[in-house]
């Protein structure tokens, strides 16, 4: 494997093998494309990988999946696989230098008639300027360029790099995948783990998906020497279990959000308190997912259970009154209270069509007679006149209209068939007979 910024063996040459020292997870890296555990979809003989490598020819591509699940095997074996030349960086250690001076080998590399490949590591992590950097470089195929990211490259990525590359999805690292690396390390070690059947699950579970975590793991248990095989219980202890991939500012954060919304819109109190945990157990401030839930109660409950904002600020002050973990419960009952409650979002689109409609008339003034007259100028120029006073009506409502001249009557809010709204739902009815009726009367 080539050095951090340096040129790569000779073209198509074998990767080096790792010394008898090397972590566990370096010897056991693939040496073939083959060897990728849990790609299949890309490096198996239909996927994208799989055809570019037997067409002999490689498009410039972002290998975009969580952390441990092969991106840097795959960018190492596709340069041997095609007979190109490897170069690496890392956009955690390089800069603008580092880049021209990639850029300038290969360019003396193409006067050869050695093409290169280059691995750009942690790509999301140059800015927007050394993004367009690659783009000349890229169009001209001085280099193919492999990128490697666990952010979600549409909100990363330049969208000029994107149209460049081909972005390709690597999974998480399933329960069997994992287990096929166990089989592998113990084979190589040439001696089982020292575990129970269920330690071994409970092994593999703990990984969340990462080889190479789960690779550190073993290769712990080995160095221990352990006698009699660990049960779920004794691993435990002995092992610290990998937190989830959850970063705040990050994409890990807005699909378990996206997925919690989604729960309790969907009225499924069992995954929303599933998603809830998720959060709050990785790390998240339950007083966010409080702020969701309040957003959540106006949003999609609305006037179906007006009850569920005043629920969610009581969690809130309920969380903020007994601290963690007591005020977690606060959290919960809201979590439930909205899960379970009537569904509306009339609120919420009568809310984005009338601020459309305010936004695009303008300074339309309000009909006179709904204007007070504190002046007499005021009065004659017929400020307040006609104005009917609802209480002094049989029914107490008027029907008077209090649009402004120019724009027709609207009907934002429109009710439901469900909770609360049902009643008022019935009150706008019987209001809108009122009208209808006071209509005829004046003709």
């Amino acid at each position: 494997m080539a050095n951090l910024f340096g040129d790569s063996p000779t073209a198509g040459a074998a990767p080096e093998p790792p010394r008898d020292d090397s972590p566990l997870a370096d010897r056991l890296r693939p040496q073939a494309l083959g060897d990728i555990i849990g790609q299949d979809h890309l490096t198996g003989p239909e996927g994208a990988i799989g055809r570019m490598v037997a067409a002999g020819r490689l498009s410039s591509m972002i290998l975009w999946g969580p952390p441990g699940t092969g991106k840097t095997s795959i960018a190492r074996l596709l340069a041997d696989a095609v007979g190109m030349r490897f170069v690496a960086i890392s956009a955690v250690f390089s800069g603008v230098a580092d880049l021209k001076k990639a850029f300038a080998e290969a360019d003396k590399a193409a006067e050869a008639g050695e093409r290169t490949l280059l691995f750009v590591d942690e790509i999301h992590r140059f800015n927007r300027a050394q993004q367009d950097g690659f783009l000349p470089f890229v169009e001209r195929g001085t280099v193919t360029l492999v990128g490697a990211t666990t952010e979600n490259p549409s909100f990363a990525l330049n969208a000029a790099l994107l149209s460049r590359t081909q972005v390709l999805i690597l999974h998480r690292l399933d329960a069997a995948a994992l287990s096929a690396l166990l089989d592998r390390a113990e084979v190589l070690e040439a001696m089982p783990l020292p575990l129970t059947a269920d330690a071994r699950e409970a092994l593999v579970a703990s990984a969340d998906g990462d080889g190479r975590f789960l690779l550190n793991q073993a290769e712990t248990l080995y160095a221990a020497r352990i006698g009699d095989p660990l049960d779920p219980a004794s691993l435990g202890k002995f092992l610290q279990r990998r937190m989830a991939v959850y970063d705040k500012d990050r994409d890990g954060h807005y699909n378990l959000i996206s997925a919690f919304h989604k729960s309790l819109r969907g009225s499924d109190p069992q995954a929303a308190l599933y998603w809830c945990a998720r959060m709050i157990t990785a790390g998240e401030e339950p007083l966010y997912v409080l702020r969701r839930l309040v957003r959540f109660a106006v949003e999609d409950i609305g006037m179906a259970d007006p009850q569920a904002v005043v629920q969610c600020l009581a969690a809130k002050d309920t969380y903020e009154f007994l601290g963690s973990p007591e005020g977690e419960l606060g959290v919960v009952q809201a979590v439930l209270y909205c899960a379970t409650a009537p569904k509306s979002n009339a609120a919420y689109t009568a809310f984005k069509e009338s601020w459309k409609d305010a936004r695009e008339t303008g300074s339309l003034a309000p009909p006179l007679h709904i204007l007070n007259a504190p002046t007499k100028l005021m009065k004659d120029l017929g400020y307040k006149q006609g104005y009917e006073y609802d209480h002094d009506t049989a029914e107490g409502f008027s029907g008077a209209s209090y649009w402004p001249e120019g724009l027709e009557p609207r009907s934002y809010y429109r009710p439901v068939e469900r909770g609360f709204e049902r009643e008022v739902l019935k009150r706008l009815d019987y209001w809108d007979r009122l009208k209808a009726k006071r209509g005829q009367s004046d003709t």
